[in-house]
């Protein structure tokens, strides 16, 4: 196994052609502050440049990533998270538009930035007992909405968003948010089992093939993001969601 330097947030590994990202931060949920966004667009380049054919995003703990990180929000100025978003889309598209095989694991809670991180990848696997939400538009901002509708569609895209749907596993193989609903113990064996099988594809085939298929709407995704984030009073909007979830959770 090739061995990698430890990020301060995340894990790194790469093996017969599979590589792992694996959330670190499990007393945060594994949410997304902006060291780990930083070295997870590091890590993807290094897989991709070490050869590897899949990379398979993961977390410690019991959730996969309940979103962004927000415990430091009453400390940034608007611009500062206008930033940190445009950062985290940045990253969330070069996973979409990766020229080799990407995975998600989700498992627990799969919330917002990290249910965009979900929703990025090729292969989604849910564990069963997950759950999905993308809350973004309750703080007024739009992330990753486009790539979601190509995975469900447009209508179930916008009531999901509009609406703050949770869905469970089941529900969300059902509009093909998800790939597979599986037991947490038979995920090892399909991981594996996929890229085995790229293996004999090779990664020159592997990127044309993705190439191909692509459908990369890049520019959109970001000025759909610029656009609602930019709106004054952003940093207010997100302290104001912050404390309707609290009251909610205390009811």
């Amino acid at each position: 196994m090739e061995q990698f330097p430890r990020f301060a947030s995340i894990k790194m590994e790469l093996n017969s052609g599979l590589g792992r990202l694996i959330l670190s931060r499990p007393e945060r949920g594994n949410a997304l502050s902006p060291i780990m966004v930083q070295e997870l667009s590091q890590g993807l380049a290094a897989l991709i440049s070490a050869g590897a054919l899949g990379v398979a995003f993961m977390g410690e703990g019991r959730h996969f990533c309940t979103g962004f990180d927000l415990s430091d929000v009453d400390e940034c100025s608007d611009g500062d998270l206008l930033l940190r978003f445009i950062e985290i889309e940045e990253f969330l598209q070069s996973v979409y538009e990766a020229k080799l095989t990407t995975i998600a694991v989700g498992k627990g809670r799969v919330v917002g930035a990290g249910a965009d991180l979900f929703a990025a990848c090729d292969r989604r696997i849910a564990i069963e007992g997950s759950t999905f939400s993308f809350p973004g538009a309750g703080f007024g901002l739009v992330l990753g909405t486009a790539r979601l509708q190509s995975r469900v569609g447009r209508d179930n895209a916008r009531r999901i968003v509009t609406l703050g749907e949770v869905l469970s596993a089941e529900d969300a193989q059902s509009i093909r948010l998800t790939t597979d609903v599986e037991k947490e113990e038979s995920v090892e064996g399909i991981v594996t089992g996929i890229v085995d099988r790229l293996q004999l594809l090779g990664g020159t085939t592997l990127a044309a093939v993705n190439c191909a298929t692509s459908s990369s709407n890049k520019d959109t995704q970001l000025a759909s993001l610029v656009r609602s984030a930019a709106l004054p009073g952003l940093r207010d909007r997100i302290l104001s969601y912050k404390a309707r979830v609290t009251a909610k959770q205390k009811t």
